[in-house]
């Protein structure tokens, strides 16, 4: 693809912004949690220019942009959160308990300009933009649709993303070669002991005290038997046991997060923490029942993709931002664990508090903006363009 159809390209997506910014709004108004994302997915297919729509993931779908051969697929995520808004819009949410307080409906409205910028300019390389059901809970939409057989019928050669990052000054992209996110998966640890009167705990094998030392023995996990060059993260966030005072009960409860850069120390942690729960829990005369709920997997940005990104994104007008990992999860990962992919974070810090998930959490409408560049930058890298 040539500069001068890049141009072109880019000229044709700021005609497209003014109606991305109305749409942002029509779809912010009116947010659908995860599962039940079929309005906005209906909204969104009005959108787009008329293309093969394929239905994917329950409420998901693929649609191509242009004619046969290889593809660019784009991603952006159909859900919202349960979360009430407070940011006193006159577009609010509609919809008491939800809103869109990660950014998807930000990134739905630039995919949207970038596909019809796509279907508007000659010669474009064919897109496939993918909607995403199911990104904020499991089980995951992305999963679903890496399953099917529809990547590869559409011939895809590259996936790309962007994602709203308040962390990240407004104008700045970042487009990281290598790991940018860690896997991410849930645990529960069920102590099981024998209950009875708090006033003769020689008669019972006392639960709470032995989950007590599993929590802090699991701490010794990771500054013991990991590499202190490999960051993980094990944290324990939900505690459970008991009904009353003077009562020592049956069973006590705990569950968290395990956040790993690293498949290999991913498995290790997953290893270590039942041996810790279930020899701790022994060694105070209970038993430990271990259950991980495996999640994302670790998100790789193809270094090539991320390279040839960087150069258009400069090109387009935005700065380039320094190299940026965090332990957050994407499952992003599940798609660019079979295709080239590029996940990009897009920065909306204006110097005021802004964090994702809040509910007073409210990107500009310059944030669409910034979002469509970095996804037409993505393509363009995708695609072979010069820049």
């Amino acid at each position: 693809m040539s500069a001068a159809l890049a141009a072109r390209l880019l000229a044709a997506l700021e005609k497209e912004l003014p109606a991305a910014a109305e749409l942002r709004r029509r779809l912010h108004a009116a947010p659908d949690l995860s599962g039940g994302e079929g309005p906005t997915r209906d909204l969104v297919l009005a959108e787009l220019p008329a293309g093969h729509v394929h239905h994917v993931a329950g409420t998901g779908a693929l649609v191509r942009v242009g004619g046969p051969g290889p593809a660019v697929g784009v991603r952006a995520e159909l859900d919202a959160l349960a979360v009430p808004e407070q940011t006193g819009v006159a577009w609010a949410s509609a919809i008491p308990g939800r809103m869109h307080a990660c950014g998807h409906d930000v990134h739905l409205a630039a995919l949207v300009a970038l596909a019809r910028a796509v279907h508007a300019t000659e010669g474009a390389a064919p897109m496939v933009a993918v909607l995403q059901p199911r990104e904020e809970t499991y089980p995951s939409g992305a999963q679903d649709i890496a399953l099917s057989a529809l990547l590869a019928e559409q011939e895809l050669v590259a996936v790309i993303g962007a994602h709203v990052q308040p962390i990240l000054p407004a104008g700045q992209v970042a487009a990281t070669p290598g790991v940018v996110n860690a896997a991410a998966d849930e645990f529960t640890v069920v102590v099981s002991g024998r209950g009875g009167h708090a006033a003769y705990p020689h008669l019972t094998s006392d639960p709470v005290l032995a989950l007590a030392h599993v929590v802090v023995a699991l701490q010794h996990v990771v500054s013991r038997d990991v590499d202190p060059t490999s960051s993980v993260v094990l944290g324990v966030s939900t505690l459970a046991a008991g009904s009353a005072p003077n009562v020592v009960p049956d069973t006590a409860q705990a569950g968290g997060t395990l956040r790993a850069m690293s498949t290999r120390v991913r498995e290790r942690l997953h290893a270590r923490l039942r041996e810790v729960a279930e020899l701790v829990a022994r060694a105070h005369g209970c038993e430990a029942t271990v259950t991980i709920t495996h999640g994302e997997p670790v998100l790789r940005n193809d270094p090539a993709l991320a390279a040839r990104a960087g150069a258009h994104l400069d090109a387009l007008g935005l700065r380039t931002a320094p190299p940026l990992r965090s332990f957050g999860a994407d499952d992003f990962s599940y798609l660019s664990a079979v295709l080239p992919g590029l996940m990009m974070f897009v920065g909306l810090s204006d110097g005021t508090e802004s964090r994702l998930h809040a509910a007073t959490f409210l990107p500009g409408e310059d944030a669409v903006r910034d979002v469509a560049l970095a996804m037409l930058a993505g393509y363009l890298a995708a695609a072979g363009a010069e820049s």
